[in-house]
């Protein structure tokens, strides 16, 4: 025979357990449409800054050895 505490203990587990997964899945979407965004976004900043620097360094050289 099931108790009052028993149902009252499966219940309260219950409910920590719904909040619990809300928690989770909130978690989960942040990060795949906020952190991950930001990361492509850094990422491609830090090649553009590169092939910027490189398109730059390759400019100079050509100047030098016109002169």
């Amino acid at each position: 025979m099931v108790t009052d505490i028993g149902l009252l203990y499966v219940g309260g587990m219950s409910l920590l357990f719904v909040f619990w997964a809300y928690g989770l899945v909130s978690f989960v979407l942040d990060v795949k449409n906020t952190f991950i965004p930001l990361t492509r976004q850094y990422l491609r900043g830090r090649r553009r800054e590169q092939e910027e620097a490189e398109r730059e360094a390759e400019r100079e050289e050509r100047e030098e050895q016109l002169y």
